[in-house]
């Protein structure tokens, strides 16, 4: 039959309810008791009240079974007309997709099955849709992503992902919670656009008359706290960048930041290896995790790699040398046709990062040593002003996450601003924060602040390819 006809079949069946006097949009419905615990506590005519979605329904002549899907498992449910009697009429208008309460008594059936014989039918959603076929799911990758709902519904490994996700980030709160920082909530409608380099999402405000950005980052305004006394915060916040999609990218992704007071980027590398090795091994159950094929082994102490060094030793690039000298040497190394929108220090270290891309390893890497130029925000290293005392680390190939001894001197923040205003290829949208470097002018304790890309770890941690595959609501093209 073809969808329309589905469809008005099963509109017709609503209608019949209404005329029965049933509402097929039901209302509350108490004492139901989950799956998993029903099967958990399984017990021969033990009564059980159960409430999900019909996921499948078989017809044995005289009876039907049918399998009911909830939050926390499945289970089969056994109808016979002898045993509703009167409400038999009821259960010949259900179908497949329906939401519904049952009541009844717990048995095991010949083939060893563990059921519900149901002995009351309450109809609380009629679907009007059908569902995917429950072998296939949704293989539409496009439809997936824009009928999530659909996609949870047909498919248990879609939901696990998504349940793991939010285990992931209740451990991360624990774990941030029991080290003495506390959460803290910032701006997301910001009047500047700061704290990261990306292009902003812009709109204006109507009733003070003004441009606000979508923030890119929560950085300047976690520092703040930091001035004001606070020492220990995070943030597990929604970032928004005007910018391309892809595997590894979506305009709008979750970061955690958090900041310590007296701290610096080896108190962030310390928790950077603890938090992120205890969820792999808590969420996976070994600290050796597969992904795509191969093995990622987040066993600590991880790899630290210099980004100075790996760049001298592949491109002879020193952090004093133009963009001009730099992009030559690219060249010598890398014959190509390098385009770039405009010719700065930033935008070769890009064409180099893409470069390094291709030789990531699997296993955790901290890359120290970064270009000073790279790094307004953080502090330079005192025996080598030229290097931040900053470092990224990559798993899979894939930057998770960025930490810096955070720059707390006013007029130096200042400075390092502007220079990276005229450095910026991003966007041009950009200008000093002067509340911030006010702020600093109070004082700011020096400080570590780590950042990490939740939608990237999760992704490592369900073993994901596409960042689209653990974002519920991923941002599509429109259908045109």
């Amino acid at each position: 039959m073809e969808v329309d006809e589905i469809k008005k079949i099963r509109m017709d069946k609503r209608d019949a309810l209404k005329a029965k006097g049933i509402a097929p949009y039901g209302g509350r419905f108490d004492g139901v008791e989950p799956v998993a615990e029903v099967l958990a506590a399984f017990a021969e005519e033990k009564h059980a009240l159960l409430a999900g979605r019909l996921m499948a329904l078989r017809d044995h002549g005289k009876v039907f079974f049918g399998d009911l899907m909830d939050r926390t498992g499945r289970m089969q449910l056994f109808f016979k007309e002898a045993v509703l009697g009167e409400q038999w009429a009821v259960f010949k208008l259900i179908d497949i997709g329906d939401i519904i309460g049952v009541e009844g008594v717990l048995f095991t059936t010949k083939m060893g099955q563990q059921s519900l014989r149901v002995e009351k039918l309450t109809v609380l959603s009629k679907s009007l849709a059908t569902l995917p076929d429950k072998w296939h799911g949704l293989k539409d990758i496009d439809i997936r992503y824009r009928q999530r709902y659909v996609d949870l519904i047909a498919s248990d490994s879609v939901r696990d992902v998504f349940i793991r996700r939010s285990r992931i980030v209740s451990r991360i709160r624990n774990f941030l919670d029991t080290q003495g920082f506390i959460e803290v909530e910032t701006p997301m409608l910001q009047t500047q656009a700061g704290g990261a380099r990306g292009r902003p999402f812009q709109s204006k405000h109507n009733a003070y008359d003004m441009d606000v950005f979508l923030r890119i980052a929560p950085e300047l305004y976690l520092k703040r706290l930091l001035v004001g006394g606070l020492e220990r915060v995070y943030e597990i916040n929604r970032n928004f960048r005007n910018e391309g999609v892809s595997t590894r990218h979506n305009p709008e992704f979750t970061m955690l930041e958090l900041y310590q007071a007296y701290g610096d980027m080896q108190d962030m590398m310390h928790i950077t290896e603890t938090l992120v090795s205890t969820l792999a091994k808590e969420v996976t159950g070994d600290y050796k995790v597969p992904y795509q094929g191969h093995i990622i082994d987040f066993t600590t102490p991880w790899k630290r790699v210099s980004f100075a060094g790996l760049v001298k030793d592949k491109f002879d690039i020193n952090p004093d040398d133009s963009a001009v000298v730099m992009l030559d040497k690219v060249k010598a190394k890398r014959p190509g046709n390098y385009k770039v929108a405009k010719l700065t220090k930033s935008a070769i270290m890009k064409i180099v990062e893409e470069v390094l891309d291709e030789d990531a390893t699997m296993d955790p890497v901290f890359f120290t040593d970064y270009f000073t130029f790279l790094c307004p925000l953080a502090k330079t290293d005192p025996a080598n002003p030229a290097l931040s005392k900053r470092f990224e680390f990559f798993i899979a190939g894939m930057e998770v996450g960025n930490a810096y001894s955070e720059l707390n001197d006013p007029a130096e923040q200042r400075e390092r601003l502007l220079e990276d205003l005229q450095d910026d290829t991003e966007t041009g949208l950009r200008n000093i924060d002067e509340d911030f470097v006010r702020a600093l002018e109070y004082g700011m304790p020096p400080a570590g602040g780590l950042g990490i890309g939740i939608d990237r770890l999760v992704m490592l941690l369900t073993d994901s390819a596409c960042i689209r595959d653990v974002i519920l609501f991923p941002l599509m093209k429109p259908i045109e």
